[in-house]
């Protein structure tokens, strides 16, 4: 029996890891999974009432195989006495050198890490110096082949904004019952040698990042004009998307609550940009 001064709450997580060595976020048979890892350390460390065979953590998102995240959010409920900001140091004695909880906190038992989310936030970083850096190399993708013009990029990337039918950049194998998006906010940027392309929305589709960048990136070496990139996504031309840029480019930033118990310095822009200061003389 559970402790007379223990009671069930819910407690809300900020988690970073680097997903090189993960088969996505969620769990699956058979492969190594980011929520897998967490649950099982907190099955093994924090859980007291014995009639809690196996306690869940919900995500606030699904990342797939090889995608990073700088602040991903999830909840999960606890019979415990431990209190919620004693959690996340807990859990880091238990966790893998690649996955780690950079805060934790009590919330609300009507607080949900998804359904409570107002928005996500991705960024995509490139790399474009010729040659390859180790430093930088898991964390971007080296595109090396062709200068890119950023400017025709972004307004490629901007005409996205509001709500639309994206069904041009959704893999096959989605779950999700539609395909529109409410795409919040845009930003491509050049930081010589990177460029980083960062994108909000209320929900993402399955793959639809990755593909959306392996787009744009023909736009910005002139492959496709500006005009046949709006007509594949406006007419939905799905077979026309060819390319999904690399998994290891990409990280969920951030997401977005109304309510939310963490200092912004916690789960804001908590992905170091990789500028050099290529001005510096030796």
């Amino acid at each position: 029996m559970a402790s007379q001064s223990a009671k069930t709450k819910r407690v809300a997580l900020v988690i970073q890891y680097v997903g090189t060595g993960f088969y996505g976020w969620q769990r699956q048979p058979c492969y190594r999974t980011v929520q897998e890892e967490i649950e099982r350390a907190i099955n093994q460390t924090i859980a007291l009432d014995a009639s809690q065979t196996r306690i869940p953590l919900h995500g606030a998102g699904r990342t797939d195989s090889g995608v990073h995240a700088a602040a991903q959010t999830a909840h999960f409920d606890i019979t415990s006495p431990i209190p919620g900001e004693k959690v996340a140091a807990i859990l880091n004695n238990n966790l893998p050198q690649d996955i780690l909880i950079r805060a934790s906190a009590e919330v609300p038992q009507n607080w949900h890490a998804q359904f409570s989310a107002s928005w996500r936030r991705y960024r995509y970083t490139l790399y474009t110096a010729a040659a390859p850096n180790l430093f930088v190399a898991p964390f971007s993708w080296h595109y090396y082949y062709a200068p890119l013009e950023v400017g025709k990029m972004a307004t490629a990337l901007n005409a996205l904004l509001g709500y639309h039918d994206l069904a041009a950049f959704c893999r096959a194998g989605s779950t999700r019952a539609h395909t529109w998006v409410n795409v919040q906010d845009v930003q491509c940027i050049r930081k010589d040698p990177f460029v980083e392309i960062e994108i909000q929305a209320d929900g993402f589709l399955y793959g639809m990042v990755r593909l959306l960048v392996g787009l744009l990136a023909k736009v910005g070496i002139g492959d496709i004009s500006l005009e046949t990139f709006a007509e594949i996504w406006t007419q939905k031309q799905r077979d026309r998307v060819k390319y999904a840029a690399p998994a290891k480019g990409l990280c969920l930033l951030n997401v977005g609550y109304d309510h939310f118990p963490f200092p912004k310095s916690i789960w804001f822009d908590s992905q170091p940009h990789y500028y050099f200061n290529t001005a510096k003389s030796l």
